[in-house]
Formats: C-alpha cells, structure tokens, sequence
C-alpha cells in the first residue's frame, strides 16, 4: 500500500543483521520507507493531480492503481495533507515534497514490507518508479530480555492480575497530539467500555497539558491505568493479559503489535496513517473507530463500542483471527531476516554502481 516514508537515508553495504546509515564515502543512494508507498510522480512533489481537484475526489482511489482496492483518504485526512503542501517555504518544506525528490535522486527503494504481506503494492510501486523496489521484512522487534527494572515490574504485577487477552492497551505515539476533546471522549469511551485498559497518556513537547475528565481515574481504579511516563510498549503487547491495542496506526506500532497478535483498534492522528488504516482495515486485521468524514470528530460511544466488538463480541472475531494468523509472519524472524539479508547483499553487490556511472 502506498503512504509517505519513515526515513530517508545513504547507505552502504555492512555485515550485521539490519541495514545500517552511512555518511562516509557512500557509494549507492538508498530511499527507504515504511511500505510501497506515496503517490506516481509529480504528484509526489506537490503538484496538480489534473483528475483531482477537491478533497472529496481523494475519497476514492486513484486511477492508477490497476487492481481492486478500498484504500484511500477520508476528507479529514486528505485536508491535513492539502495543509501540510500549501505551506511551502524555504525552511518548512513538506515531507510529500521531500519524499518526491528523494525517490527521484535514489537507486534502490527500500520498503518495510514483504511479499507475504502485499505483493501487489510492492509490484506497482516498482512499475511507478522504474527502479528496484527491495522489501526489508516488517523488521519486527527482536525478544526483550532481562527483568525490566522497577517500573516494569509494577506494571507486569498489575497486568499478572487481569484474565488472559482482557486489557486493552492504548498508545498514540511520539507525535500524534489528540485534542482536549478528543481524549475526554477517549477516556469516557474507555470507562464506558467496562474493559481493562493501560493507556499511555504523555505530555507532548510544545503542546498544552491534557486534562482527563474530573473523577475518571477514581471511577476507573483498579479497572484502568493512565501512565503519564515512558511505557515498555514491548513489555506490555508481549503480556497475555493484553488481548487489543488502540494505536494510531503508525506502522511500528502496528508491527510490534501485530508481531504479538494482539487485535487492533485504530484511531489516526496524522495524515499518512490514514492510509496504513485502511489497507490493515483492508486485509481485516484491524477495525477503525467510526468519525465524521468532514471533521474527523467522534464520540465516547463510538469508542465504547468499538472496543467492545474487537475485544469480546462475536462480531469481531474475525480481527483477532486475523491478526493472529498475521502473526506468524510478522514474527517469524527466520522469515524476517532472509529479508534483511537479501537486502544487504543487493548494497554489497551494486556498492560501486554509482562510481562506475562517472
């Protein structure tokens, strides 16, 4: 599925296990992003898509994807993204910009992604670019070790005392900024939901405090957990009492929790994740809580009924299945590193492909 990139990067060839930066003498310009993603050029540059000229016309997909797909923006996100492009100066340029002259200036496209998981993404990003376009695997985080200190340990006692697949865990990320409204429905939709949750709820950095609703950590005590410092994410999605994830969608997250088969609930904040949403929502491995299409607004009962569904109704059974059955891909490191490798020897193999250029 196509969405914007994670990281731009040179690179050179190296021996360990996962591909590794280089500033020095580098010798092939490597492009690396989350999944196939982004749109055919200019468009990615900013320009003019003379088929689309509304927010609205981004509601559907695009003509040129050749196979049949429900991926697309919702009106809500596809105005962050129209926001994020008008703001154009030299010292905020935006990241479609960016990532449209990286494609262009790169050899090899790198992606986070295998052939398992969407084949007919990587082919088309491929044929869009005419250049090599190498999956890396889902790079899934390798097993945490050791007793985990203190703050784990406080953490694990209170998970170890909640019924296996219970707790709904809940984290948006370094840099998704939910609204004052958006977490009062938050935590009213997750007291109203009567199941277990863990949510990480931290200050962003140049945002103002957040407020949760008077009295809902007394309501909630015992039942829920708002941690308002770092959580050991892996820790927990690698807990059995943990059975759902209420993420952002952002593809790590999504990775890490998919890796430990935990059912996913998703609720985008930024613009791309929209994307990575609807291909998860797609392939049935994950359910978005229902918003205005306009605003992107939604209610402490959308929550609560979403989490509801995922979590323990019969109705969606079919996303903890689903996800469960993902999770011997995402997980399987064999799998997984024949990728990292296969990636490596294509670098260590066309090392000097541009000093022979010259």
């Amino acid at each position: 599925m196509l969405r914007p990139p994670s990281t731009s990067l040179t690179t050179r060839s190296s021996t360990s296990k996962r591909p590794m930066t280089s500033s020095n003498n580098p010798s092939l310009n490597c492009y690396k992003t989350n999944v196939p993603t982004g749109d055919p050029q200019p468009i990615l540059k900013g320009l003019c898509d003379e088929d689309r000229t509304k927010p609205e016309d981004f509601t559907v997909p695009p003509k040129w994807i050749p196979f049949e797909t429900s991926i697309a923006f919702r009106v809500f996100e596809i105005k962050r993204v129209i926001d994020d492009v008008v703001r154009v100066d030299d010292e905020n340029i935006p990241g479609n910009y960016r990532f449209g002259e990286s494609i262009d200036g790169c050899d090899v496209i790198a992606v986070r992604s295998s052939y398992e998981f969407e084949p007919e993404w990587l082919k088309l990003l491929e044929e869009i670019h005419q250049k090599p376009v190498i999956p890396v695997g889902q790079l899934p985080a390798a097993a945490v070790h050791g007793s985990g200190g203190e703050e784990w340990r406080g953490v694990k006692e209170w998970l170890d005392g909640k019924p296996k697949g219970s707790v709904v865990y809940v984290a948006f990320g370094s840099e998704s900024r939910p609204s004052q409204l958006e977490v009062t429905e938050l935590a009213h939709g997750l007291e109203r939901s009567e199941l277990p949750f863990f949510w990480v709820l931290r200050k962003v950095a140049g945002c103002e405090a957040i407020e949760l609703p008077d009295g809902f950590e007394e309501r909630t005590k015992g039942i829920g957990v708002v941690c308002s410092s770092w959580a050991p994410q892996l820790r927990i999605l690698s807990h059995d009492s943990v059975g759902g994830f209420l993420t952002h969608s952002g593809w790590s997250s999504v990775v890490e929790g998919v890796q430990f088969g935990k059912a996913l609930i998703l609720l985008t904040f930024l613009a791309d994740t929209g994307l990575i949403a609807r291909l998860l929502e797609e392939k049935k491995m994950g359910y978005s809580i229902p918003r205005d299409e306009l605003d992107g607004s939604f209610t402490c009962d959308s929550v609560a009924e979403s989490l509801r569904l995922v979590m323990v109704e019969e109705g969606g059974k079919t996303y903890r299945d689903r996800v469960k059955e993902m999770s011997g891909l995402f997980g399987d490191m064999d799998v997984q590193d024949k990728y990292v490798d296969n990636f490596l020897n294509y670098l260590m193999t066309h090392r000097n492909s541009n000093l022979k250029k010259l």
